[in-house]
């Protein structure tokens, strides 16, 4: 282990090896039951690149049925056909977004495109019982709406068209309905349950439960009658159902804890939802007509993906944990035993090297008590002082889980803390916790980030004089700012995909990516003062601390545009590209990727490579 904290050439080759095996580990995504229930499928980049696998649940037996057409990172999911032997995908070009829709046959492995928007974003979501026509959202006509498309002939029709962002479909398993949300109150956070005829037909509201809540749905029984909901207009999300005979709603949650409706078992008897707490995430089982809840006991981490197979006996998910990469897992509901389809994949890496994590938890301003995930390097030396990196999310309304890193177990094995703080807007705290910087973005989250470090200054092994911040997206933002905000504090800074001037961010983005940004400042024209205040860009001149610059040319969310005008302007400013040296910064332009690609192997090597790379020297 210390040898990987010295810096001559040995060092660096064992770091780069360590990155190769840990960037290489085989991951999970998007893990779904076949409407039999007797195959599931997934994303798994087994072979060094993700691609489609299909398991039989019987035999154990997986296959790939893909051969490179899938993304390589993923932004969008994939539904199954209702004759279970097809598989719809959305598919991008280096991460810019604007995906087409593409029918892949499990047995014949035939490709087939249904759509052909380069310039849009469409969303496969729900396939029609009868097995005809798919659900899928898009914005060919302007904001993300509601269509249908017939799979015999490729027809499309639009079945909504707002100006406001449609979130999510379902399409009833009686065929006589679709749900969705949708908002048409004055209250742009508002997220109502609405419901129309399968031809777009006769739309109305359906569930509301007060002005500002957002509810979603997550499946309908078998029968149409029964729909399972989340909600959180009591401040935290509660699961329950609906009935359409009697119009009521039974919440099964308690408002203990935030939790989110996940799937209703095909005969309405229970519903899988998964409880958010102290930053990690659990399987609760609710038997809706006793109400009894059962917990899924799995080591702290976070659980995804739950799928209820044939009758119900058995939960299929991934999980994971700071110490546990993903693994693919069947859970008897009945006597709790736990059968790993497909175990973890460390392939040589030594399993010793991995560290675990802790939540801690620190005073910030406004009485706010702030929850972070820590990881250190094992065995710290006793008087010894570490440098520490503080990881910022992206959203703003995102959250830092206690699940497997990759990288935070490459910066630990290389001699740094690293410290992820859920700041005020993260999810998993409550509403009201999570809209405190609405209209004051860089705000009170940066003096809960900055309470972060005053927290880690009290710790008797932190080298306060070496505090680096980075992030990724809204984090790559939280960088700029906190950068220029406060120089003299950051050793080093690393900012990724991050907006840097939310004016320009907003006039080069999609109408569903503006209406968020009304939700986080308002609309530009009322609020310009604000919208230039919290840009980074207008306070270029304060910066102090050597900044790493990435970005994906492809990225739609945060154009690459932010971070060339940060560094234009750095150059004007007096400062230098370069590795070492007084007032020099780094910059690197990643030309076949987007909003980052994390679900991509070689990409991971890279970025990890160069932040690693960067921060060894600067910091």
């Amino acid at each position: 282990m210390t040898t990987l904290f010295r810096t001559d050439d040995f060092t660096l080759s064992m770091s780069q090896e360590l990155i190769e095996k840990l960037a290489r580990i085989p991951q999970f995504y998007n893990v779904k039951l076949s409407p039999s229930k007797d195959k599931i499928a997934f994303y798994w980049d087994k072979t060094g690149r993700l691609e489609l696998y299909l398991m039989d649940l019987e035999s154990k037996e997986y296959e790939q049925i893909s051969a490179g057409e899938v993304p390589r990172a993923i932004r969008s999911g994939f539904i199954w056909s209702k004759d279970n032997r097809n598989i719809i995908f959305a598919k991008d070009k280096d991460g810019n977004e604007q995906h087409d829709l593409y029918m892949l046959d499990t047995q014949s492995k035939e490709i087939n495109q249904l759509t052909e928007t380069p310039q849009y974003q469409e969303h496969v979501w729900d396939v029609s019982p009868d097995g005809k026509q798919m659900l899928f959202l898009s914005t060919r006509n302007g904001q993300m709406n509601v269509f249908s498309l017939n799979l015999e002939n490729k027809e499309v029709t639009e079945l909504t068209n707002f100006t406001r962002p449609v979130m999510g479909a379902k399409w009833s398993p009686t065929n006589d309905y679709i749900l969705f949300g949708y908002s048409d109150l004055k209250n742009l956070q508002n997220i109502d349950v609405w419901i129309m005829n399968i031809d777009g037909s006769e739309k109305r509201k359906l569930i509301s439960m007060k002005d500002g809540s957002q509810e979603g749905v997550a499946g309908i029984s078998k029968d149409g009658k029964t729909v399972a909901i989340t909600s959180d207009y009591e401040g935290v999300s509660k699961a329950g159902v609906y009935d359409f005979d009697t119009k009521e709603i039974m919440w099964l949650s308690d408002g203990k804890y935030d939790e989110v409706a996940s799937v209703i078992s095909p005969d309405g008897k229970y519903l899988v939802c998964l409880r958010n707490h102290k930053a990690t995430i659990v399987p609760i089982i609710y038997n809706i007509e006793t109400k009894e809840e059962k917990k899924v006991d799995f080591p702290p981490g976070v659980v995804r993906g739950t799928e209820l197979t044939k009758n119900s006996s058995h939960l299929i998910v991934t999980v994971n944990s700071s110490k546990n990469p993903s693994s693919l897992v069947k859970y008897n509901l009945e006597n709790g035993d736990v059968e790993e389809l497909i175990p973890v994949e460390l392939k040589d890496l030594d399993s010793s090297l991995l560290v675990s994590d802790e939540y801690v938890e620190y005073p910030s301003t406004d009485n706010l008590t702030i929850g972070a995930i820590m990881s250190k390097p094992k065995n710290l030396e006793p008087g010894k002082k570490y440098p520490v990196l503080l990881q910022v999310h992206g959203g703003p309304t995102g959250q830092y889980f206690r699940n497997f890193s990759m990288f935070d177990q490459i910066l630990a094995n290389n001699g740094f803390i690293i410290f992820k703080p859920n700041f005020r807007g993260s999810t998993g705290y409550g509403r009201d916790f999570q809209d405190m910087n609405l209209f004051d973005i860089g705000g009170g989250d940066l003096e809960d980030v900055l309470a972060g470090v005053s927290y880690l200054k009290s710790l008797d092994y932190v080298d306060s004089e070496r505090i680096g911040i980075f992030g990724a997206s809204y984090g790559g933002y939280m960088t700029f700012w906190a950068a220029v905000k406060q120089p003299e504090i950051w050793k080093v800074g690393a900012a990724s995909v991050g907006i840097t001037d939310w004016m320009k961010l907003y006039e080069s983005s999609m109408p569903h990516f503006k209406h968020y940004q009304h939700i986080l400042f308002g609309k530009p024209d009322e609020n310009e003062e604000l919208y230039n205040e919290r840009s980074p860009i207008h306070l270029a001149k304060n910066l102090k601390t050597p900044l790493l610059i990435t970005h994906g040319t492809h990225d739609p969310r945060c154009s690459v545009e932010q971070s060339r005008i940060f560094r234009d302007a750095l150059l004007e400013f007096g400062w230098k590209e370069g590795k070492e040296g007084d007032k020099t910064f780094e910059y690197i332009e990643y030309s076949d990727v987007g909003h980052g690609g994390a679900s991509d192997q070689e990409f991971r090597i890279r970025s990890f490579t160069a932040q690693l790379d960067f921060f060894k020297r600067r910091l």
